[in-house]
């Protein structure tokens, strides 16, 4: 009988096995390495199914390479003859490239260097590569920066065609612009933003009606200034999202748009898209509707700001700001019933830390801490859904096409797995069919709250999620508990939003006739699955960014003492993040106490099983930090025990003595500190 083959994009490890992604969703298909073929990371592959664990894990081998996922390389040359090698700098590429010495360019041995592939590997043949770009020693950190931009296929700079459409646009609006637009110049209208933040794309205004609260999201009409099939549209569809690094940011749309002329910056006229809506007491919208506007915003305000007014009441801060004092603390008061509304229907929120990168004026990590999550924060991120909601559902209810951001259900044995993990604490949740109510996983959340495990419980049931993505089918979103949700609030950043501004636009202007809505829902598969792809590229270039500051930051610490917490564990070890700094490490078998550590994978545990001892997900821990390797992109802990002496069976590792960590940071200058991205997380 002829198996199932399914078609997707490979992710491999580092240690030599795979996963598949299948086109369109659905649950990844596990590849053991020796049917990987002559595959590489990143390559769309077909596959045939050939089992089905008890675990309901789906394995493959693969039949075929359909599309090479790189023609280009980052990596370490070595010089081997009259030629070298390349090895890739993404571990997840594990062959290496040979180089022959007419292709070498001027790379010398220990250099990084950019390379375009010139034959990929193949049964009993080697893969190959030409050097086209040098970009420094290894262990150069500005290097390393380069590393990440170039491996990611990120460029700072912008096609000539797009820079010159970008510099055509006029600085400011003209009259003939603010033709046929709601006025708003007449609210009160701010941004709220972070301390470092640029691109100023949505804009609120409140207005108390009795009992009732009237909200105006204004969101930067993008559209307006860039065509469908513009070299402008055309860029953007390529990039997908803006890329933001703790030093830069690498733009979805070129800087006379995203900080100019789309930007909605304090006291001076833009033009808008608005999502008008008016809340009662229980948080529901009665009234909403969209209309094409022209505002000014009275004020840039940053979350810092907002927080001293209504949460710490810093007089000067209030002082400064007294004519917006009601309308902030009507925002207040709305951002709370949003917020109830939410919690009743079950939507799901971790709030989980993000790290804070603070740089020197030599641009290397200074310090690293928790990014603060306040309730300025919170205010902007409900008005957004809310918005967000408003149009979704303006857009379904006329059966117009459109592109969803979607979020489907948990995997359901993975659940299952999550509800064994729980039961010794306690703890529980209603299941049936399989699935369960996102409101079950909420009402878990806030039990644990406030309890030893509420950490290591966050964690495992983040673990069990799917990631959110985009879809021209909806399918809801599971973890906002939303029947219906998309993404309209950010069109200088993220593609979709500005689809979602085309077609919003088009509905407003009399409808979409037949034939456009045709050609529109034709284009939008494919804008979904470049906008998803580009998200989860630019979500991990991010991620490898910081963690590579992390790195950096932490070859200073080597010696110090930190107390931390379980994140994770394998058979080799288990990762601990330090609390005070939200980095991560791993204490490795070979550091532990004399004994044989066995993995159990449901309970997310380690056992000794001379000691029964237990190493679990959640157990906080003292470390000291014992190295730091930038080429293995790993910190090395061991354990110590209260008094400070190291926990191991190594000699020479410890005893008294060793420090704690020390109370300060070099005071080199700051530069500054920011996220590592636009505040607000992606939903």
């Amino acid at each position: 009988m002829k198996r199932p083959t399914v078609t997707g994009k490979l992710s491999c490890h580092r240690d030599g096995y795979g996963f598949v992604a299948p086109d369109g969703g659905g649950d990844d298909v596990f590849i053991p390495a020796r049917y990987l073929r002559e595959s590489m990371h990143g390559d769309r592959v077909r596959v045939e199914l050939t089992a089905q664990r008890g675990s309901g894990r789906r394995e493959g081998r693969i039949i075929e390479t359909l599309e090479r996922g790189y023609t280009t390389i980052v990596g370490l040359y070595e010089a081997a003859g009259a030629g070298g090698v390349i090895l890739p700098h993404d571990r997840r590429i594990t062959c290496e490239f040979a180089v022959s010495a007419g292709d070498r360019g001027n790379a010398r041995g220990g250099e990084v260097v950019v390379a375009a592939i010139t034959r990929y590997p193949e049964a009993g043949r080697g893969a190959r590569a030409r050097v086209i770009e040098v970009l420094g020693r290894a262990d150069d950190p500005d290097v390393e920066t380069l590393i990440i931009i170039r491996k990611y296929g990120l460029s700072p700079l912008f096609p000539d065609d797009v820079r010159a459409a970008a510099r055509s646009l006029s600085s400011a609006v003209t009259d003939a612009d603010r033709e046929g637009r709601v006025d708003l110049r007449g609210e009160t209208t701010v941004t709220i933003d972070g301390e470092s933040a640029r691109d100023f794309d949505d804009a609120v205004s409140v207005r108390r009606e009795g009992n009732r609260i009237r909200l105006l999201v204004s969101i930067a009409d993008v559209s307006h200034y860039v065509p469908e099939g513009s070299p402008l549209d055309r860029e953007a569809f390529s990039r997908g999202t803006s890329v933001y690094f703790p030093d830069r940011c690498i733009p979805m749309l070129p800087e006379e748009l995203s900080t100019g002329i789309c930007s909605l910056n304090p006291r001076v006229d833009r033009l808008a898209l608005t999502a008008e809506m008016l809340f009662d007491e229980e948080g529901e919208a009665g009234e909403t509707r969209f209309y094409l506007s022209v505002i000014r915003s009275d004020e840039r305000l940053t979350y810092t700001e907002v927080k001293e007014i209504l949460e710490d009441g810093n007089p000067g801060t209030t002082a400064r700001h007294r004519g917006l004092l009601d309308g902030l603390r009507t925002m207040e008061e709305l951002a709370v019933r949003l917020s109830e509304k939410r919690r009743r229907r079950g939507s799901i929120d971790f709030d989980l830390p993000e790290p804070e990168i603070v740089l020197d004026l030599q641009g290397r990590p200074e310090s690293i801490g928790r990014a603060e999550r306040n309730l300025a924060h919170r205010i902007i991120e409900e008005f957004m859904l809310a918005a967000n909601e408003a149009v979704a559902a303006f857009l379904t209810e006329r059966e117009l096409p459109c592109i969803y951001r979607v979020h489907e259900p948990p995997d359901p044995q993975k659940l299952k797995d999550f509800r064994e993990f729980i039961k010794p604490l306690g703890l529980s949740f209603r299941m049936g069919g399989g699935s369960v109510a996102p409101g079950e996983l909420q009402r878990l959340l806030a039990e644990v709250s406030g309890r030893p495990e509420e950490r290591m419980v966050n964690q495992v049931l983040l673990r069990c999620m799917r990631q959110a993505r985009y879809d021209a089918e909806n399918i809801g979103h599971f973890g906002l508990a939303s029947p219906c949700y998309l993404h309209f609030t950010s069109p200088i950043r993220r593609y979709p939003d500005l689809v979602v501004h085309r077609i919003l636009k088009e509905s407003l202007g009399g409808g979409l006739r037949k034939r456009d809505a045709k050609r529109i829902a034709a284009r939008l598969p494919e804008i979904a699955e470049q906008s998803s792809q580009r998200e989860r590229t630019a979500m991990d270039a991010e991620r490898e960014i910081v963690e590579t500051m992390r790195l950096q930051y932490m070859e200073d610490r080597v010696g110090d003492v930190f107390d931390g917490f379980i994140t994770g564990v394998a058979s080799y070890g288990f990762f601990v993040e330090l609390s005070e700094l939200l980095v991560e490490g791993l204490v490795h078998l070979t550091v532990l106490p004399d004994d044989f550590y066995r993995l159990l994978e449901k309970e997310h545990a380690l056992l000794g099983e001379r000691s029964g001892r237990r190493f679990r997900i959640g157990d906080c821990v003292r470390v000291r930090v014992d190295g730091v390797s930038r080429a293995q992109k790993r910190i090395d802990l061991s354990l110590e025990d209260e008094a400070g002496r190291a926990v191991s069976v190594r000699e020479g590792r410890g005893g008294p003595g060793r420090h704690l960590p020390r109370p300060g940071v070099p005071k080199r200058g700051r530069k500054k500190g920011v996220r590592p991205g636009r505040p607000g997380r992606r939903r």
